[in-house]
């Protein structure tokens, strides 16, 4: 198993431990059984396959061999911004595109805006009832806030990201580091040919 192989059994493994933490949103999942939903995080060159089973559990690729029924893709920041939309219609508007099957992608990103999980409950296990609510509150507090801003018409988080404070890298700088990277790439399979050969042939 690969590291990028095992990195994606983790993430499987977080996202369903998180899943279970509603329980009635198995059930909508498994209705989706057998549905394969990509989402492609635009300037990452990661593409994530998502395939619910019949218990609702979620199976998580890198690669899918045939064609998902939906591929829905975004900049990070872009696919946030819908993911805690209010309006179910507006999701997919602007800049993150559907191929394939708009319902189900509809119908997916439905039931995982309609998780509703108890996290003072959760904390009150770790930390009794008193600080869990206190921690609950600060929370509700900050989510309120990063909706507001994330909706306003007027603030693109990304560019600000990206220009201002320097986060996130441009455009033209992850054109240019993917062109490294091919280049790269493209100097280690040479190599690799030659050092092979060089190696003396087994009889």
């Amino acid at each position: 198993m690969t590291i990028r192989d095992a990195s994606y059994q983790v993430l499987e493994t977080a996202v369903n431990k998180y899943l279970s933490l509603d329980p009635e949103i198995a059930s909508q999942l498994a209705s989706l059984h057998g549905k394969v939903i990509g989402i492609n995080l635009s300037g990452t060159g990661i593409t994530l396959f998502f395939i619910p089973d019949q218990n609702g559990q979620l199976q998580v690729l890198s690669q899918y061999e045939g064609q998902a029924d939906c591929l829905i893709s975004g900049a990070p920041l872009n696919l946030l911004r819908s993911s805690i939309a209010d309006n179910t219609d507006s999701t997919f508007s602007g800049d993150v595109q559907v191929e394939g099957s708009s319902a189900l992608a509809r119908e997916f990103t439905s039931i995982l805006k309609r998780i509703d999980i108890d996290w003072e409950e959760q904390l009150s296990r770790l930390t009794g009832d008193i600080l869990a609510h206190q921690i609950g509150n600060n929370l509700r507090a900050g989510s309120s806030w990063l909706g507001r801003n994330l909706d306003s018409s007027g603030l693109n988080i990304q560019e600000y990201l990206q220009e201002e404070v320097r986060v996130l890298p441009g455009a033209l700088e992850l054109d240019n580091f993917y062109q490294d990277v091919d280049r790269l790439r493209d100097d280690v399979e040479r190599l690799a040919a030659r050092i092979q050969r060089l190696l003396p042939k087994q009889d």
